[in-house]
């Protein structure tokens, strides 16, 4: 871990702590008898990394999707830039419109080809002119390593091409916010590092993101913060180099034991 330079914002460590943007605070959730998410608190600053890992079933991607309303909670409060986050109705559209979603399956509609797929939330969300969106859809597509597919339809594309244009129209939204939600678990392994790749890339870019992802690599290379949760907990929460080479709960110890040993 580089230590912190005190100078103004210079290093990128110091130019990235922002305010609260994310607050998440004793969120439970139940799936009938099933309680999914006990009592959950964490914190998301402007501009942060944080990458959930943990066990499969332990309610990572629940989190993820209940910080935009995917998943609906028991009881609790998730607060997005200091709003709280709606029910329902046009005031949750409004604050899903700033929050990015990025899904395991892509998610792309299939009869739309890959620029209307970009362009569409800015025409029909934030009101752009087909010129403007187009325009900035293309810059957004070559960005990501894709604008020589922005023609073809999504069933065209490799699963990781279709990956990287996901994250195009997430971030053709201006979010504040990116929720990844296992992004790379569909893909052959070839096709993961270019995606993992274009995450880097976000990240070093003060793009604030929650991460849920089995990989271990993105998590050393590219969060802020760790939070690794187990039967629906968080049990440690602390920077990467803390959590991979000291951490501190057996079933911590236990996961990585197993994930590190492949």
């Amino acid at each position: 871990m580089e230590p912190i330079d005190p100078t103004p914002a210079t290093s990128n460590i110091t130019v990235r702590r922002g305010e609260p943007l994310v607050v998440v605070k004793d969120i439970n959730k139940h799936y009938g008898e099933l309680h999914v998410l006990k009592n959950i608190n964490a914190t998301v600053n402007r501009g942060e990394v944080v990458v959930v890992i943990g066990p499969s079933g332990s309610g990572k991607s629940t989190l993820c999707r209940a910080i935009n309303r995917l998943e609906t909670i028991d009881d609790g409060v998730i607060t997005i830039d200091g709003v709280k986050l709606p029910a329902e109705g046009r005031a949750l559209a409004t604050l899903r419109a700033d929050v990015g979603m990025v899904f395991q399956a892509f998610n792309l509609f299939a009869h739309k080809t890959v620029l209307e797929n970009v362009t569409l939330g800015p025409i029909k969300v934030r009101g752009l002119s087909k010129a403007a969106a187009e325009k900035k859809a293309m810059a957004l597509l070559e960005r990501v390593g894709v604008a020589n597919q922005a023609k073809k339809m999504p069933a065209q594309l490799s699963g990781g091409q279709q990956q990287r244009v996901a994250i195009a129209r997430a971030l053709a939204m201006e979010p504040k916010l990116i929720l990844l939600d296992e992004p790379t678990s569909a893909l052959d392994p070839e096709m993961i590092n270019e995606v993992l790749e274009v995450m880097v890339d976000l990240a070093n870019d003060g793009m604030t993101m929650i991460v849920v992802t089995h990989e271990m690599g993105f998590a050393r290379k590219a969060a802020d913060r760790v939070i690794f949760m187990a039967e629906g907990e968080i049990v440690e929460e602390t920077t990467p180099e803390e959590f991979f080479t000291n951490p501190q709960s057996t079933r911590a110890k236990d996961f990585l034991s197993k994930i590190l040993a492949h």
